[in-house]
């Protein structure tokens, strides 16, 4: 058996950025927003649509666009009378999932448990 590999990039800050993230993912409904923008793709929705399509309407859909806005993962741009509600920073939220993920195995000291060939059912 070896020592547990050292720890990866996942710094304190970078914990407390995901940790911002996962708070504000931790709604349904956030969730249910978030994936309604990915899915809309770079040209995002005017936020009727996105009320339309996740059924969450009026101050509620507000307040959960501020709070995933917080954290940077949305963004709102005002386009002629319309507001457009775009997933801001695919990048970011990417970042941190790999990050979390690059963790796995980190402290196991079976040289055969690897992220790639995980020695867990």
């Amino acid at each position: 058996m070896s020592a547990p590999r050292p720890h990866a990039q996942f710094d304190d800050l970078s914990l407390a950025e995901a940790a911002s993230l996962f708070s504000a993912l931790g709604s349904e409904q956030r969730l249910s927003v978030l994936r309604t923008l990915l899915r809309a793709g770079p040209k995002g929705l005017s936020i009727g649509e996105l009320g339309n399509r996740t059924g969450i309407t009026g101050a509620t859909l507000t307040h959960h666009m501020k709070t995933l806005a917080a954290v940077g993962v949305v963004k709102q741009e005002k386009q002629g009378r319309s507001v457009i509600c775009i997933a801001a920073d695919y990048d970011q939220l990417q970042s941190q999932l790999t990050g979390l993920l690059d963790e796995c195995c980190a402290d196991c000291t079976d040289d055969t448990c690897t992220p790639e060939a995980h020695c867990h059912d």
